[in-house]
């Protein structure tokens, strides 16, 4: 293989990488019962066992997915897009509901068998207390910089306002995914200025 063609050559993708976005999508694909170690090391192309050797138990493999999950999440919306990372003086409402309204149409346009699995993992992590630590630990990383942002836009209560805002957001997007609304991905448009009516309301005086 000469230079030019290694360089046209993606490199290979890290075997855990590709356990865990396997695991994902056998969750969007089959539900929970339907991830298995032989599942996911048929999906993946992986000889049986590898998935076993990297995460021996269940609770490992579910582990990974979620730290994956957080990880792909992260990656929707880039950190150069969030208010005030750019311009700090741009970090207002009007910002934050541009920020969230493509994060929202982005899931809900590329990334719906994402928002699936993360469905199957939240449930099952009511029933599993090492699960429940791991991915309320991947859930802070997002509540906590809009908890930052509704702080730097004015928020008497950010705290209070994060929950309200972070509900929201969830609310939206399991409703097009799965419940009444899913038939159709509501635009841009429509998320920033339900966003912004939402910000309006919590931000007024």
């Amino acid at each position: 293989m000469n230079a030019r063609t290694a360089a046209a050559c993606p490199p290979p993708i890290p075997r855990h990488r590709l356990i865990a976005d396997t695991a994902l999508d056998l969750l969007a694909e089959r539900g929970m019962r339907g991830l298995t170690h032989r599942a996911v090391d048929e999906a993946a192309g992986l000889p049986q066992g590898s998935t076993s050797n990297l995460a021996r138990t269940r609770a490992a493999l579910l582990a990974a997915a979620v730290t994956r999950l957080a990880e792909r999440e992260a990656a929707v919306l880039a950190p150069r897009e969030m208010p005030g990372v750019v311009d700090p003086e741009a970090a207002g409402p009007a910002a934050l509901a541009e920020a969230l309204a493509l994060a929202l149409h982005r899931y809900l346009s590329h990334h719906r068998g994402l928002l699936i699995a993360r469905y199957e993992l939240a449930l099952e992590a009511t029933r599993r207390p090492e699960l429940r630590e791991v991915y309320d630990r991947a859930g802070r990383a997002f509540r906590e910089p809009v908890q930052a942002l509704l702080a730097a836009a004015g928020s008497p209560a950010p705290e209070r306002q994060a929950l309200a805002l972070v509900a929201w957001c969830d609310g939206v997007l399991f409703s097009c995914v799965a419940g009444q609304f899913h038939a159709a991905v509501p635009t841009r448009d429509a998320l920033r200025t339900s966003c912004a009516e939402l910000l309006g309301g919590m931000l007024r005086g």
